[in-house]
Parts: structure tokens; sequence; C-alpha cells
């Protein structure tokens, strides 16, 4: 089935420029130039992936990244931006955001990059398994996290995360292990798109984030999984 990919850019040139690169791998794309343009085609349409410009007229794309995640929780959304500095990076993972490029880009990677967002978000259409350590348990066929009989609402990157730690719960992950894991290709970016990852996790799932149970972190190495016996 042909994935819809929405891109949010106001530069009609940048807009193009992905758009042909896009229909080239077989998707089919949609356009907004503005902030309220993008938020209205998702409400309109499906859209599996949002490629979001952080510097938009009217509300930027933090905002939208912000108002997307929390209707659509469910939906793929990688961020540009111009510029260099850390805090914009930071600050679009922190919205929601499932992966940032900075312009300008080689437009096979941004290819790429939607591509394994889709496999992260795909769901599978048989092997369904519940995994679980408690008091969290998942069901890999709806990917759906609980903690007790509570759903954990969870970004697709949040969920490959907590699936792969459930699955390998005392292993101590590298965060080289986890961006090859969930990220899926030989990733060039900050790898402190790790770290953020997990920071929104703990938000999530811990009773008090400031002091881990569950996702504990193993200096100078990465993370390990802390959950009870899978």
């Amino acid at each position: 089935m042909q994935k819809h990919i929405l891109i949010i850019e106001d530069e009609s040139s940048i807009r193009g420029f992905i758009k042909v690169n896009l229909i080239r791998n077989n998707f089919y794309v949609l356009e907004a130039a503005s902030g309220e343009e993008g938020i209205k085609a998702v409400h309109s349409d499906h859209v599996d992936v949002v490629i979001l410009d952080i510097m938009l007229p009217g509300i930027d794309g933090f905002e939208v990244c912000r108002i997307l995640r929390k209707e659509f929780p469910g939906i793929g959304i990688i961020m540009l931006t111009a510029k260099s500095q850390d805090m914009d990076k930071i600050m679009g993972l922190e919205y929601g955001a499932d992966d940032y490029m900075v312009k300008p880009f080689n437009p096979m990677e941004l290819v790429l990059r939607v591509k394994s967002l889709i496999r992260r978000i795909e769901k599978p259409d048989s092997d369904r398994r519940i995994v679980e350590s408690p008091p969290f348990r998942i069901d890999t066929y709806s990917q759906t996290l609980y903690k007790g009989e509570k759903i954990i609402e969870l970004t697709p990157t949040e969920y490959s995360i907590i699936k792969l730690f459930m699955e390998n719960p005392s292993r101590a992950l590298k965060r080289d292990d986890l961006l090859n894991e969930v990220w899926g290709y030989n990733f060039v970016g900050d790898p402190k798109i790790v770290d953020v990852n997990i920071r929104r996790l703990r938000a999530k799932i811990e009773d008090m984030p400031g002091k881990p149970v569950y996702i504990e972190t193993v200096w100078g190495t990465g993370y390990r999984w802390r959950g009870g016996n899978s």
C-alpha cells in the first residue's frame, strides 16, 4: 500500500525538491506551506509521516509537532532545521519528533529515514505476541504498551525503544545499539537523539522520572531495563 507523506515547508523550492525524490520512491505526497495548512491536511487525509520544517509562517514547527503528537500519537514526524544549534534539534525531539535533519541535506538520506520510520510505524499482520515485564506488557500486534491496565501513549520511536528494552532485560544497551536497532541506518546525526527519547520515555512510564526505576543509566555505556522478569 502506498504510504502518504506530508511535507510542511514554506519554501516552495525545498518542498518541490523533497517531493520529487519521494515520488521517485513511490510515496504519495501531500504539501502544506504553513503549520495551519499542515494540521488541516492531517485531519482531512491519512498521513503516515510528516516532514516538518521548524521555521514556518504563523505557528512554528515546534508547536505543530506538539499538536500533531497530541492528536495523532502514531504518526511519524521528521523535523527539518536550517540551524545547527543543538537546542533547535533537541527542542524538536522534546516536542515529540522521531527524527530530525539539518539543511542542506542529502535527499536520499531523507528518503532512507522516511522508510526507516515507516518500518517502525507499520503494525504486523500476524505473529501477535505479548511481551511482559511487570508491571508492563506490550501487545506487539496493536503496538500498545500497558502499565497495569493503563495504556501508555507512545510515539513509534518510543515504542521501538521500550520493546527492545523489554525483550532484553538486564542487558546494557549502548547508544550505538539503540541507534542501529531502532533508527535502522548508519546514523550520522547527534546521538543525543537517544537520550532525549529515553527522557521522554521515563516521563511517561516512571513514577518519579528524576529517579528512574525501570530504565537505568549505565554510565559510560548507555541504558539498561530493570523491569520485572519477561
